[in-house]
């Protein structure tokens, strides 16, 4: 067990050596659609959003943390639901039309689907690469590939979003095009994308240790065999 994780994690830091561009390049994609999706839908479905700003209240965040008089518990239970910016369209009728907040838990949902998508498509490719060169098949790579973009699409397209004005407070992507429907109906939405944000992350990090694994164990390039031929040719010229 210990042997595969160490091969996983050498597979992983070979891939982020060699191929940094691609995991910041497809982190900063998913973090980004992550972000901006959801107003965008809501600005097409509904209203343009005409309203963006920080949670003014952040800047009493430090204080609230250190206070004394607050307990533990209840910091723990406060934290994961703050609003930390959001986007709103005004109402022709007055108040808010719709509104789309970030709270503490989305971001680090937000962060850590990123960092797998990175990780994911850092692996795809240096897996590509590696099996280009050795001059084996890499035809679970290109499959890997295909999976990873379609997961990515439906990583976004269902994850939950913090809602106001839709009838619930937890969207999947997809469900904002739907917002006049009853609140059963968003009700069972909500519940869906809570499942399939579960399925992507699961989906998305077994391909991780899969492809981690693959890159750990994999034989020895091309290059890699020539160099080691010719140490080999020098030490039995010297003999």
């Amino acid at each position: 067990m210990m042997q595969a994780i160490v091969r996983v994690r050498q597979g992983v830091a070979a891939a982020l050596r060699a191929r940094r561009g691609v995991f910041a390049a497809a982190a900063t994609i998913v973090f980004a659609l992550d972000l901006l999706v959801p107003p965008l839908v809501l600005s097409i479905v509904r209203k343009p959003f005409d309203y963006f700003t920080f949670n003014p209240w952040l800047s009493q965040l430090p204080r609230y943390l250190l206070a004394s008089d607050v307990v533990l518990q209840s910091k723990l239970d406060f934290l994961p639901n703050l609003a930390l910016f959001w986007f709103s369209a005004d109402s022709a009728f007055g108040g808010v039309d719709w509104g789309f907040a970030v709270t503490v838990s989305d971001l680090l949902r937000f962060l850590l689907l990123s960092i797998l998508f990175g990780l994911y498509f850092a692996l795809i490719f240096h897996y590509r690469h590696e099996a280009t060169t050795a001059g084996w098949s890499s035809k679970f790579s290109r499959g890997g590939g295909a999976s990873g973009a379609l997961a990515s699409v439906l990583g976004v397209s269902t994850g939950g979003c913090t809602v106001m004005g839709c009838g619930a407070p937890m969207l999947p992507v997809v469900g904002l095009a739907f917002v006049g429907l009853s609140s059963g109906t968003l009700a069972l939405l909500a519940e869906l994308s809570r499942v399939a944000t579960t399925l992507v992350f699961i989906a998305v990090t077994l391909g991780v240790v899969y492809f981690g694994w693959l890159a750990g164990g994999r034989p020895m390039s091309v290059d890699d065999s020539n160099s080691s031929n010719g140490v080999a040719a020098k030490q039995r010229i010297a003999l």
